[in-house]
């Protein structure tokens, strides 16, 4: 499998957009400033389609002069819209930018854990039977608790792509490079470092699906000469690197599991 570079993709009006850079997995969180509100992890595994045994999807990365790039695929259903949640359903935040703040307000996440599953569980579970609930909480419990879960849910379901991928062949990522309206977010950014143990990059423009179709429509019109020249340009503006006791990363990581795994099996007994 060729892990030295991963792909962006996402269908927008019928264009294909493309990212590529240089060793690592490309996360994409859509979040509160974009009509997406999930998160999609992707990973080129080359010029030959890799199937997958852990529940992603095998998909087209990016076709240029007749040659084609596969990639992996990992989606999450719920990510920025956990926010939203918040904000418009509960009324917890005036406005989304206040979840980070919150967040940080705690020193820990005092065992509260949110499982998003709004609309069922994306991969790598696929259980569209799958129903949001929170555990952990207690008369203590208030709002940043549930900001603070939020977050943390998508960095967690991240994780889980993460694992997924390394499952079926991919490298460890030596960078996570991110993107979108949701790692507006220095709070969340970190999250993603500590969860994941892998740093986070985020560049100076966080559009870049918008960045992507331009870049490639000036591939097409000569004003980059090749993918390399045109990932070339990508700018740094933030990088976290991982500051969690590895301890207390693995209990998390536990917690989140066993969560997912509750509300799975709720919806089996509430189908029998």
């Amino acid at each position: 499998m060729d892990s030295l570079c991963a792909v962006v993709v996402a269908l927008v009006i019928g264009i294909l957009i493309i990212l590529r850079v240089t060793r690592g997995v490309v996360v994409t969180v859509s979040g509160i400033r974009k009509h997406g509100t999930g998160c999609f992890a992707v990973v080129n595994t080359g010029s030959t389609p890799v199937e997958s045994a852990n529940k992603l999807l095998t998909t087209v990365g990016y076709r240029l002069e007749g040659k084609t790039a596969y990639a992996l695929e990992g989606s999450i259903f719920i990510a920025g819209a956990a926010i939203q949640w918040l904000r418009d359903g509960l009324g917890l935040l005036g406005e989304s930018g206040e979840s980070g703040t919150l967040a940080a307000s705690l020193s820990g996440n005092d065992g509260v854990s949110l499982v998003p599953a709004f609309t069922g569980l994306g991969a790598p579970h696929w259980d569209p039977h799958a129903r949001g609930a929170i555990f952990g909480i207690t008369r203590n419990t208030g709002p940043a608790h549930f900001a603070r879960a939020a977050l943390e849910s998508v960095c967690y379901q991240t994780h889980d792509l993460l694992r997924a991928m390394i499952a079926d062949g991919a490298q460890s990522p030596s960078a996570l490079r991110v993107d979108g309206g949701m790692v507006a977010n220095d709070w969340l950014v970190q999250c993603l470092a500590d969860i994941t143990g892998v740093p986070v990059e985020r560049p100076n423009n966080i559009e870049t699906t918008a960045l992507g179709a331009a870049r490639l429509a000036g591939l097409e019109a000569g004003v980059y000469e090749s993918l390399d020249d045109m990932s070339s340009t990508w700018q740094l503006d933030h990088r976290a690197e991982p500051n969690l006791d590895e301890a207390i990363r693995q209990k998390n990581i536990k917690n989140w599991s066993a969560a997912v795994e509750a509300v799975r099996r709720y919806a089996v007994d509430r189908e029998e």
